[in-house]
């Protein structure tokens, strides 16, 4: 077998085999298969496509190139939840305890941002005392006792899809369905999650600006779960604006608290049910999404969740008192309004933009070397189709020793104002399962 003929089958717009996609992995992980053919084979499937099929080989041979998660000693049908990213994303914050609440265990496997804010990881640092070194026998355990935990990522992961998206991120091959498909699903199913609910962007902020192209990955990936024996359904949802209103690592922590109380904004709120009543449908806690729905509620209502919240926190040796006093989570220097020029309609907030806004602070990675701040970052308060006068408050900066110019600047270009009425976007365009 080789290499080049399988390059030029793809090229030539026909189906590979599986021992053909094998041979692809393998070779390209132990270095045998060059940079220059691999590139080659990445752009005849970014010009030609994969099959089903073939995007669910694709993906198990980058599963099998290293180490995986066996969840085997955990009681339960393990659930995974992956957003495809965004601005002010503090879903999993709020999802892990509040599903976890139900009785069905969250074995979450993180990483630390690259971009606007931290990763999962990075934010849930900004807790005193709070950490991810734990054995896999200790993450075990806690699953098994509390229903919830949190590690860190391993090393060696889905190695093969490291060294392939490196090559796609230099030869202008990333944005391909079954490669970026293949890719998410690989690490996810090599995480050792029994079902998988994803929760796709689409938008400014999101790595999917079309809702179409959105779809179009949703259902890849949907296809690639359940085909593997994953039960998998996605979720599209709106990422036009920043999801919520905290955009920074401690700020979206006690924006999360917020949200367990029953006192979050709205979207982040219904965003957490919507994904959290399937989270815990696929978990077997309930049979229809309307009785899941109905216990999450009642789960914030009476305390369950918050309490979810608080045990997590002690168990991996975080200070559980910022749930009663978050002025014990990291805190910034200085708070600065940026103040309406004008009167009107919050008309469009572009959330990447923003975002940006919020890395120049200190709350995000430019590099992967750079430090975060925990402590800043942006707290908006208005969104769009939200009413505003001159000279009221648009948003607070939380700030420590950075010049605000550049920032208030980036803000303003990307918050329009318009004289006419504006319609809110809708938070959920669509769901799809099996």
């Amino acid at each position: 077998m080789r290499m080049y003929d399988i390059i030029a089958k793809k090229r030539d717009g026909e189906g590979l085999t599986e021992e053909e996609i094998k041979f692809f992995i393998r070779g390209y992980t132990d270095g045998s298969i060059p940079d220059y053919q691999a590139s080659a084979f990445a752009m005849a499937i970014y010009f030609n496509g994969m099959t089903e099929e073939e995007r669910a080989t694709l993906t198990m041979e980058m599963v099998n190139s290293g180490d995986t998660i066996d969840l085997s000693a955990i009681d339960g049908i393990k659930v995974d939840k992956h957003s495809t990213g965004g601005v002010g994303d503090t879903t999993t914050l709020v999802l892990a305890p509040l599903v976890a609440s139900t009785g069905v265990p969250v074995a979450k496997m993180s990483g630390r941002g690259l971009g606007h804010t931290g990763g999962t990881i990075d934010k849930l640092e900004a807790v005193p005392g709070f950490h991810v070194e734990i054995s896999n026998d200790e993450f075990v355990k806690l699953v098994n006792k509390n229903k919830i935990a949190v590690i860190g990522q391993s090393g060696n992961l889905t190695p093969a899809d490291k060294k392939l998206y490196g090559l796609r991120d230099v030869t202008a091959t990333v944005n391909s369905i079954p490669l970026i498909a293949s890719s998410i699903m690989s690490k996810k199913i090599a995480a050792g999650a029994d079902a998988i609910v994803l929760d796709v962007k689409t938008g400014a902020g999101a790595f999917m600006k079309e809702e179409d192209e959105s779809i179009d990955l949703a259902k890849a990936m949907v296809s690639i779960g359940n085909r593997v024996g994953r039960k998998t359904m996605a979720v599209i949802s709106d990422m036009s604006q920043p999801l919520g209103r905290a955009i920074g690592n401690a700020l979206e922590v006690q924006e999360a608290i917020d949200t367990l109380r029953g006192e979050g904004p709205e979207d982040l709120t219904e965003l957490s049910l919507i994904l959290g009543s399937q989270m815990v449908v696929a978990g077997g806690m309930a049979e229809t999404l309307d009785e899941a729905r109905q216990l999450l509620e009642e789960n914030i209502s009476n305390g369950k969740a918050i309490a979810k919240f608080k045990e997590f926190l002690e168990s991996q040796g975080g200070d559980a008192s910022v749930v009663d006093d978050p002025s014990l989570l990291p805190q910034a220097e200085e708070r600065t309004e940026l103040l309406a020029k004008e009167s009107g309609y919050i008309d469009e907030i572009v959330a990447d933009e923003i975002g940006n806004a919020a890395m120049l602070l200190g709350a995000g990675r430019q590099t992967k070397d750079s430090v975060i701040d925990l402590s800043v970052g942006l707290v908006l308060h208005k969104k769009i189709g939200d009413r505003v006068e001159e000279g009221e408050p648009l948003l607070t900066i939380h700030s420590n020793d950075v010049s605000l110019e550049e920032v208030k600047k980036k803000l303003y270009e990307n918050i329009v104002i318009s004289s006419n009425k504006v319609k809110a976007p809708d938070l959920i365009r669509t769901l799809i399962s099996e």
